[in-house]
This record gives C-alpha cells, structure tokens and sequence, in this order.
C-alpha cells in the first residue's frame, strides 16, 4: 500500500533474566522493520516496575526509541517522581502514560490518569511526549460514550501528546470514536493498537478483561478452527490484515502493534501492508 503511516511495537514487561532476553531477540528481528519507536507495558499497581525499568533501558541501549509505560497504582508520588528522573537522566522522551488496573484495597494520591499526565507536565514541561489510552469500544467502566469522550478530553487538557487505542476488530468502532473527538474539539493524533489473532483463549481472555469486542463471525469462525492451529492463525493474519488496509484507507495516523513479545504475528502483518 503507498503512503504507509507510522508503525510502533509494545512488549510486555519481563519478569525475569529470560524474559528480558526473549525480549531483546524479539526487538531485533522487528527492528528490521522501520518503526518510531517500541514501548514496555507496566504491570497493575506497578507490579512490573523494575522489569519494566529494566527492559527500557536494555532497549534503550540497544538503539531502541522506546517509551515506557507508566501508571500510579499504589505508589506514591515521589516513587513516580524518580523513575520520571532517572527516565530523563537516561535522555527517554517518551512515555505512555496510564491510569492503569485498580487494586482492591489500595489508595492513592491520583485516581485518574489526567492526573498523572497532569503530574508529568508539572516536573518536566514539555520534555516527555505523552501517550495516552483511548477506548474506541468504551473503557468498561464508561457509563456512555459521553463520558468516555470527558474522561479522554481531560487527558488530552493535561497536556497528552497523543494517544493509542485498546484493540478492536472493527475498523467503524475506530472511525466513529475519532469523529467524535473531533466533535469535542480534541485533535491530537489517536493511533489504532492492533492485536494479532493467534490463540482463541488468549484473544478470549483479554478482550474479556479489557471489553474489547471480538464480532460474533469472528469468534464463531476462530472456535471452528480452534484444533487447527496453522488454520486458526493464518485466519487470523486474514482478518487482521483487512482490518489495518482499512484503517490506513481511512486515515489513520499510525498503527501500533501489540506483539505479546512475539515477532512472527507482527512480521507478517506489515509485511502483508507492504512495509
């Protein structure tokens, strides 16, 4: 496809010496691809905190531009404070900035993420560029869409750079999210995040936690195929593929894929796009 946008990977946080190294291998067989930059998810109430930290920085020194992911959790201010520092002491720019899960029995000084967005702008103006989550099938704890489109307008109001979305299987839900925020007067860039399809029970299991749709075709079809393998995946690479052609027809700025720490999936998508 010509005029190709923007293409960035997330890695998941490693929780041990050979997670980070699965990692690392799997960041150098995606940078052959041309990429902006990588991020490092954070784990709910920072549970990843130092494996997170300490993929940055291997990222980092491997010529990475990488951003890593950050939310308030249980921590205090003065912890988030730090890692920000030592972030900017090691000349990362970047950061994906989070609400993140809530735990049970837990408090803390921020409860929504424009806070934290807040939080950052206030220790370092304008040196880190922001991302933020958007939910173009709604956080599942939005009442409605109007809610939704407050809560991201405030992100956005805290001074967010930009923002990536939860998945979603349909391109419309995406289009139909965007218009709206232009409707409420936001105009930063908001980049799809593309999920590879290329285990039922996984794609079951996240979207059950994060309210991702997966349209009732798609699952039926993906459950006929749950003993192929080599079918369900190659289904999957299909429906995946059409999703991102239709979201590069329509505009999108750019796309950012969730690689689950795997290469191949993410591969053959922008290869199938032409990149």
């Amino acid at each position: 496809m010509a005029n190709l946008p923007k293409i960035s990977f997330e890695f998941a946080a490693p929780k041990d010496e050979a997670a980070q190294d699965s990692l690392l291998r799997c960041f150098s067989r995606l940078s052959a691809l041309e990429h902006e930059y990588v991020s490092v998810t954070y784990g709910a109430g920072g549970s990843t905190r130092d494996g997170t930290m300490q993929a940055v920085i291997a990222l980092a020194d491997a010529g990475a531009d990488v951003a890593p992911h950050l939310s308030f959790g249980g921590d205090h201010p003065d912890k988030i404070a730090s890692l920000l520092d030592q972030y900017r002491d090691k000349g990362i720019n970047r950061v994906v900035a989070l609400r993140g899960d809530r735990q049970s029995g837990v408090s803390t000084n921020m409860t929504y993420a424009a806070e934290l967005v807040a939080f950052i702008r206030e220790r370092h103006g304008d040196w880190f560029h922001i991302e933020v989550a958007a939910y173009p099938e709604l956080h599942p704890e939005s009442q409605d869409i109007e809610a939704e489109i407050r809560y991201f307008k405030a992100k956005v109001d805290a001074g967010a750079n930009g923002a990536i979305t939860q998945y979603f299987y349909t391109a419309d839900a995406y289009f139909r999210f965007r218009a709206e925020c232009e409707s409420a007067g936001v105009s930063i860039p908001i980049i799809p995040g593309i999920m590879p399809i290329t285990n039922l029970a996984g794609i079951k299991r996240f979207s059950a936690i994060c309210g991702a749709d997966i349209p009732r075709w798609i699952l039926r079809r993906l459950e006929s195929l749950e003993e192929d393998t080599e079918g369900l995946k190659q289904f999957g690479e299909e429906v995946v593929t059409a999703l991102c052609e239709q979201l590069i027809t329509g505009g999108a700025p750019a796309l950012h894929f969730y690689t689950l720490n795997q290469s191949k999936p993410t591969i053959r998508l922008c290869q199938n796009l032409g990149y």
